[in-house]
């Protein structure tokens, strides 16, 4: 398994798995997971590496997933990762697990980021569960925060700091 930058050639697989049904739900209302907007942030990881990127989760030279993050503050070296998404055919191996401990160290040891933060729905316990194995801590609850279908749900917050992985 490896990590790579997007290209625009995975686009249509990029497409097909941000849209599923199994997958959009558990997404950012408000994220651009539509073909323009996926075509947009591949475009903008490659003019800007540095400030973030979406990145595809390869398995014997096969796409099986993505993940994406972007620099949120600069001074402080703070970056948010969102995004994760494995395709069905891949399951159950904690892909998205590895390819998250791969993401942590590369930003933070090589890129020299200090701190990591995602946000998960609370209704999301899949994404939590993977977010506790991976190594990131769970730092509290916005509560009511997001609008989703015909009410309001939790939003949690994760992060994760150099030290942690020491």
């Amino acid at each position: 398994m490896r990590l790579r930058r997007a290209t625009l050639a995975d686009l249509d697989f990029l497409v097909e798995l941000y849209t599923g049904e199994d997958v959009r739900t558990f997404l950012a209302a408000a994220g651009a997971y539509a073909r323009e907007g996926i075509r947009e942030r591949v475009e903008r990881g490659a003019a800007a590496p540095e400030r973030g990127e979406l990145a595809v989760i390869e398995v014997e030279g096969e796409p099986a997933g993505a993940m994406a993050w972007e620099l949120v503050n600069e001074r402080s070296r703070i970056a948010s990762l969102s995004g994760v998404a494995v395709h069905p055919d891949f399951r159950g191996r904690r892909l998205a697990d590895d390819a998250a401990r791969l993401l942590q160290r590369h930003l933070i040891f090589e890129r020299g980021l200090h701190r990591l933060q995602l946000e998960i729905y609370g209704f999301n316990e899949r994404a939590q569960r993977h977010a506790e194995r991976a190594g990131f801590v769970r730092e509290g609850v916005r509560r009511k925060a997001y609008r989703h279908g015909d009410g309001w749900v939790d939003g949690i917050l994760y992060g994760l700091v150099r030290e942690d992985l020491d």
